[in-house]
């Protein structure tokens, strides 16, 4: 819907972090543009600034600015939105922000999903609030706001009979489930709390652990920790992301590699990558760890005591 309210179609470009998961770079293709892929910074993980402006310059010079950035918040940790959006702003470009992993995070004092033009939210069952499904779009621009909820039921136009003058979706989050998730609104900060605290738990178990680091907080916003991300060395510590996540699996303890980049995705292959180390160091060594808020303190300590032994191992 972000894309579709900013006119993006056929033809068009937009910058997507490669560091994500499908659902951020599915959509462009869904209107026919086509995605340019960029890579990550390490202080947040998220896309890089420095990266972007290049890539706008250079579009600028030939005449052919991308239709739109789309920033994602990553793991529930903002991306430097406050430089993305004056990135943007120099050239005219849309910023859509992706907070689909990041409800309850801050970046510079402003809550995640008030960055660029439009933002979305996630509500899928993995998220810290869920409605099973679905999602939310959030603007501070009225008419946006209102476009896309038109855009949302079908684009029926207000008549008594059924008249389209633009192609809708049905888009709807059903009323019983916005009720279930705006229910679970006043219990959003003590389940932030909690996956801070479990995150902070595993800091503290793995500090003395040679090669293993936990993704960065970066000080300037306040993450949620929606998923507790490490990362593993092999050269120092004698083994790979993948050995370790077996280990774990065969003792019915579930971790996941962190995200696998776009540009190494087969169905992106032929399109454009700007950098792309960072993104793929995270997915080589990434593993994304429990991190539920539900997780008890004696489930968490197994999960510590096995994943000392494989990453000893």
């Amino acid at each position: 819907l972000a894309l579709v309210l900013h006119g993006v179609g056929p033809g068009d470009e937009v910058v997507v972090p490669s560091m994500t998961f499908a659902a951020t770079a599915n959509p462009v293709t869904y209107v026919g543009a086509r995605p340019v892929f960029v890579d990550s910074e390490r202080e947040t993980w998220g896309l890089d600034p420095d990266l972007t402006a290049e890539l706008l310059a250079e579009r600028a010079r030939v005449g052919r600015l991308p239709a739109a950035v789309i920033a994602v918040d990553l793991y529930g940790q903002c991306a430097q939105l406050d430089r993305l959006e004056d990135v943007c702003a120099v050239h005219g470009v849309p910023l859509i922000e992706d907070a689909a992993e990041a409800l309850g995070a801050t970046w510079q004092g402003r809550p995640a999903g008030s960055y660029g033009s439009v933002s979305a939210f996630s509500f899928n069952g993995n998220k810290v609030i869920t409605t099973s499904g679905g999602g939310m779009l959030c603007s501070d621009d009225v008419a946006l706001v209102a476009h896309a909820r038109k855009l949302s039921t079908q684009a029926r136009e207000p008549q008594p009979h059924y008249e389209h003058v633009e192609i809708g979706f049905n888009y709807r989050l059903s009323n019983l489930l916005a009720a279930l998730g705006r229910a679970q609104l006043a219990g959003l900060g003590p389940r932030i709390a909690r996956r801070r605290a479990i995150k902070a738990r595993y800091r503290e178990a793995l500090a003395d652990v040679a090669g293993v680091a936990l993704m960065p907080d970066d000080p300037r916003g306040e993450p949620t920790a929606w998923l507790t991300v490490i990362e593993i060395d092999p050269a120092i510590v004698g083994a790979d992301r993948e050995a370790v996540r077996q280990r774990l699996e065969a003792v019915d303890i579930e971790t996941r590699p962190a995200w696998k980049p776009m540009h190494l995705q087969p169905v992106f292959a032929q399109a454009e990558m700007r950098g792309g180390a960072v993104a793929e160091q995270i997915f080589a060594r990434g593993l994304c760890l429990p991190s539920g808020s539900a997780l008890t303190e004696e489930l968490q300590e197994r999960v510590i005591d096995v994943l000392r032994d494989a990453l000893r191992a």
